[in-house]
């Protein structure tokens, strides 16, 4: 049932029962999009992704509205989602590239990789790719100049302040660090057949 009231600012009304909110970046994103599921909107789907939450099918646009009112932007939001333990090969294509890069040596490129925790942040690109936040600002690793035709399924890689893991071989310009045998895409697991769903959070370990 739509709602007479004005639309908050950044909100976009996308026929008669779903809005897209416009944020600032993807943590923002998640941060809305866990806020909007915990608070027990009655809705089909909520979508976040690099700047917006796509919010579909939802039953009464004022629980909408009361939620994002209530959303404190600046909060810390705790991501609380299943771990998953990704084995990896390090003998990406770019690793040397990325270790000087970052002033280490291989070996430490592997180190920061592994010590860190990141959180499945959106999806997108190609079923079962999610972006993975969580590399510091001052590790950011630029994009290649020009990308690679064919990167394998199952590549590791790192881009800007993302990483990804490839579900399919597929064009793509992200630096390579290695690759994981871990299916993250398998229509196998019926109705859930992406592994690293939002808000999960992922650690990489040496297989």
């Amino acid at each position: 049932m739509p709602s007479d009231r004005p639309l908050p600012l950044g909100a976009v009304r996308l026929g008669s029962d779903a809005w897209l909110l416009r944020v600032d970046g993807a943590e923002q994103a998640a941060s809305l999009a866990t806020a909007l599921r915990h608070g027990a909107l009655r809705c089909s789907d909520v979508v976040p992704a690099a700047t917006t939450v796509l919010v579909d099918g939802v039953e009464e646009p004022d629980e909408l509205w009361r939620i994002v009112e209530g959303w404190d932007p600046t909060a810390v939001q705790a991501h609380a989602g299943e771990l998953v333990e990704v084995p990896v090969i390090y003998d990406g294509a770019d690793l040397d590239r990325v270790a000087a890069h970052w002033g280490v040596d291989v070996g430490g490129v592997v180190a920061r990789h592994t010590g860190l925790e990141f959180v499945a942040t959106f999806s997108g690109f190609a079923p079962g790719f999610s972006y993975l936040s969580g590399l510091p600002a001052e590790w950011a690793v630029p994009r290649l100049a020009s990308p690679r035709s064919r990167v394998p399924a199952g590549s590791v890689a790192l881009a800007d302040r993302w990483c990804g893991i490839y579900p399919s071989e597929s064009p793509g310009g992200w630096s390579l660090l290695g690759r994981t045998e871990l299916a993250v895409w398998d229509l196998g697991r019926g109705e859930a057949p992406a592994l690293l769903v939002p808000g999960a959070r992922v650690r990489f370990v040496v297989a």
